[in-house]
């Protein structure tokens, strides 16, 4: 029995029939997988494999007339130069690219402003959706996210009663378990070099500092608090501060940026990483194993949260009736060189030191 014929157009280019012709699957079917509203696994594999196999690629002018959807998502993120947000990006656009769409990639500054115009741009419906990560959240924001005429999933805190879908992770846990680990190893004289406070990472993550102190039974001295901004530059300077005013034997870093930012004062101010001060990050990402030493740092899950955000975009974009969901990725810490050395024992003739030893201290 021969092969049915596979139609084509006029000008030689495969359609949707060509394809479902070839994946042996109703032309009703093959568009809903060609357009990324989906179908059973086994028709999604024998649609997509067809689609390579022909060529097929989908004509986004006539798509975008038939079904008023233009193919492009959006994402917005303060600064696309931040591995961790290259890292969500990558993760965002795997997905995005499997329902045969296209991402687009904006930088706002972390501005308020422009991300409210950017939400309200979007009346224009010059994407089918967006992702947006904002460090700021304000009335105005929910306000635009609310009345957004095209589906917006948000990756990061929002209140409780927010009606977004939403991928969160739990900051303040990743800095307890940074702080849970430097105690362990018996530092007690953990310093904290944060970004700003008026941002929702900045604020939670100086929450989860103090608690995960005062479960230990430290003491704070916000001599041992320093507050920059989320860069590189930011974070060694917040360090030199710090340096000049107190001694700390360890260092927990809202980033990975500032991480590295604080190793380079260290290390300058001839301060031994991690015998005379270990140092932990916050995001786990590719800077932390590029260091030397290596840094330990907690993982908030980017490329997780991207992920689950496209996925949820896409849902979403299919049935705008779904109820909001809120989806929580939960941080883990990857301990490396930068922090992976117990308080070392006093040298013969050291001078005494406060600093205890890790016999006998827990986590």
């Amino acid at each position: 029995m021969g092969r049915k014929r596979l139609q084509e157009p006029a000008d030689g280019r495969p359609t949707v029939h060509t394809v479902a012709a070839r994946a042996g699957v109703s032309i009703a079917s093959a568009s809903r997988v060609l357009n990324g509203i989906g179908g059973s696994p086994e028709t999604v594999r024998k649609v997509r494999a067809a689609a390579a196999e022909v060529g097929y690629v989908p004509n986004a002018i006539a798509r975008s007339l038939q079904s008023q959807r233009t193919g492009l998502v959006a994402l917005a993120v303060e600064d696309i130069g931040n591995p961790v947000y290259v890292e969500m990006m990558r993760a965002i656009e795997a997905v995005v690219a499997s329902s045969g769409r296209q991402l687009l990639v904006h930088a706002t500054g972390g501005r308020i402003d422009n991300e409210t115009a950017l939400l309200r741009r979007l009346a224009n419906r010059y994407v089918d959706g967006m992702i947006v990560s904002p460090i700021r959240v304000t009335a105005d924001h929910l306000t635009a996210l609310v009345d957004s005429p095209v589906p917006v999933v948000v990756v990061g805190q929002l209140g409780a009663d927010a009606a977004v879908d939403n991928v969160r992770t739990d900051s303040r846990h990743g800095v307890a378990l940074a702080v849970d680990h430097l105690v362990a190893s018996g530092r007690r004289r953990i310093g904290f070099v944060n970004g700003p406070l008026d941002t929702v990472p900045g604020a939670a993550r100086d929450a989860g500092f103090r608690a995960a102190l005062a479960r230990h039974d430290i003491p704070l001295d916000e001599d041992l608090i320093e507050v920059g901004d989320f860069q590189y530059a930011a974070g060694r300077a917040a360090t030199e501060r710090l340096l000049a005013r107190t001694d700390p034997d360890a260092l927990v870093c809202a980033n990975d940026l500032i991480a590295v930012g604080a190793l380079h004062a260290l290390l300058a101010a001839g301060r031994r990483v991690p015998q005379d001060v270990a140092v932990v990050g916050m995001d786990d990402t590719e800077l932390a194993r590029m260091m030397f030493p290596q840094l330990s740092s907690v993982s908030l899950g980017s490329a997780e949260r991207g992920r689950r955000a496209a996925e949820l975009l896409l849902q979403r974009i299919a049935d705008p009736n779904l109820p909001p969901r809120r989806e929580q990725v939960p941080p883990s810490l990857a301990v490396r060189a930068s922090s992976g050395a117990a308080l070392p024992a006093p040298r013969p003739g050291d001078p005494p030191t406060t600093h205890p030893t890790s016999e006998g201290v827990t986590s």
